[in-house]
């Protein structure tokens, strides 16, 4: 008898059957039980007679919620039941029994948000949990199968570094070797543009650090970003590949994953209107929207959530923001030689109140230019002098981009929190499980 996961039964119908899974939930009705199971690939209902089949039915009356199981049955279409397909059951082989003195911590029924967190190893077991996890899983997929179609290069960074990325104030310091201190990476970026200047076009996927006490349902202290790098590119080059990179997560999740998105209840109009070109605004005309709406953020201040969620409700698709000023941005950032004032970079903030998913662009290619930038941010030179070399040493003009895929996960879910697109959320207060 095959071995079948839930996602596969539709190509067994009228076939018996072995699923191997864990019971999610029992309704009773009369002599009959309809148990629901999980496997981890989806839910599916079952059906068992107790006058057909009471060896069945005894062993899954009294079974608790959670409890893993060996299932045999009979796959059957039925429209009524949920995903088309329901189980009749033949036999039930308890592989553990939770003790009815000991139930599944989280019930079939509403808890709060604290509870849920410090069950975080058991509340990815729910339908909604393990289907945001499951687009997380789709939306990274696609976005190394884009970056190998364009043909670059996986070069990962290091997570320890030396010295900081984007300023000194949002670090995690941790004690290395021989009374030497590190810290948590902020960023990959420094690393790959070392890669690219070896291979073209690079890019690193993985975790990223910073130690910023913020609790708005954007941040996470710990987050994972994708960071493309490419010489002889500029910020364009950047835009048109974050564009299409965006594009392909979000239309891959609309076609791999439509029945975790049902679950979700995502509105995937939403979604199917992402294509490129996406709108543009600079700064300048950023800043006169956000005036005539009622906003009173000042020429020169960054754009915060609420600036982002009035910039991104004109549009039905991620609107670029270009050309920030270069008192506000990175000290790396190329200034734009028609207006150095302003940084040749960009952001792409996500419809719907999701905010910020891309930030990148053009860095600077000059060896004195960079080493002013670092004095003018108060950052010292000798933990830089790996990156001044590449500017010494055969410098060309290049760029890049960060995309957090947890923000981008949450807008493409429609999750109201980012602390639920990864599996064990670090936030501000929260170091466990």
């Amino acid at each position: 008898m095959a071995v079948v996961t839930i996602a596969e039964v539709a190509n067994h119908e009228g076939q018996e059957i072995r699923l191997r899974g864990w019971l999610y939930n029992l309704r009773e009705s009369g002599k009959l039980l309809f148990p629901q199971f999980r496997d981890g690939t989806g839910v599916l209902q079952g059906v068992v007679s107790q006058k057909e089949n009471p060896e069945a039915f005894q062993a899954l009356t009294g079974l608790t919620q959670e409890s893993s199981v060996e299932v045999t049955g009979v796959v059957r279409a039925d429209a009524r039941a949920p995903g088309g397909y329901e189980l009749q059951v033949t036999g039930v082989a308890a592989v553990q029994k939770i003790p009815e003195g000991d139930p599944y911590p989280i019930q079939l029924k509403e808890h709060g948000v604290d509870f849920l967190l410090e069950n975080r190893h058991l509340w990815i077991r729910t339908p909604r949990q393990a289907a945001i996890l499951r687009v997380r899983d789709e939306a990274i997929f696609a976005a190394r199968e884009f970056m190998h179609q364009q043909g670059y290069v996986l070069t990962d960074a290091p997570v320890f570094t030396p010295s900081a990325c984007e300023g000194t104030t949002n670090l995690f310091e941790v004690d290395y070797l021989d009374d030497r201190k590190a810290y948590l990476t902020q960023s990959g970026q420094l690393y790959v543009e070392a890669t690219a200047a070896a291979l073209g076009k690079v890019y690193c996927f993985g975790p990223a650090f910073r130690a910023e006490r913020s609790k708005t349902r954007r941040h996470l202290t710990e987050f994972w970003m994708l960071e493309p790098e490419a010489a002889y590119a500029g910020m364009e080059d950047m835009i048109a590949l974050a564009e299409g990179l965006i594009t392909y997560m979000v239309q891959s999740a609309i076609a791999r994953c439509p029945q975790q998105l049902a679950v979700l209840g995502r509105d995937v109009a939403r979604l199917e209107t992402v294509r490129p070109p996406f709108p543009r605004l600079s700064y300048d005309d950023a800043i006169e929207l956000l005036h005539r709406q009622g906003n009173a953020t000042a020429w020169g201040e960054d754009f915060g959530g609420d600036e982002e969620t009035i910039l991104s409700s004109q549009h039905d698709r991620p609107v670029i923001v270009h050309r920030f000023p270069t008192a506000i941005k990175a000290f790396y950032m190329q200034p734009d030689p028609q207006r150095p004032e302003l940084a040749l970079g960009f952001d792409i903030l996500a419809p719907e109140g999701y905010g910020e998913i891309v930030g990148g662009g053009e860095r600077i290619s000059s060896y004195d230019l960079l080493r002013e930038r670092l004095r003018q941010h108060d950052l010292p030179e000798e933990p830089f002098r790996w990156y001044l070399d590449l500017r010494r040493y055969g410098s060309v003009p290049h760029a890049g981009f960060g995309l957090g895929i947890e923000r981008t996960i949450a807008w493409i879910t429609g999750a109201e929190h980012i602390r639920e697109t990864i599996p064990f959320p670090r936030t501000i207060y929260r170091l466990w499980p």
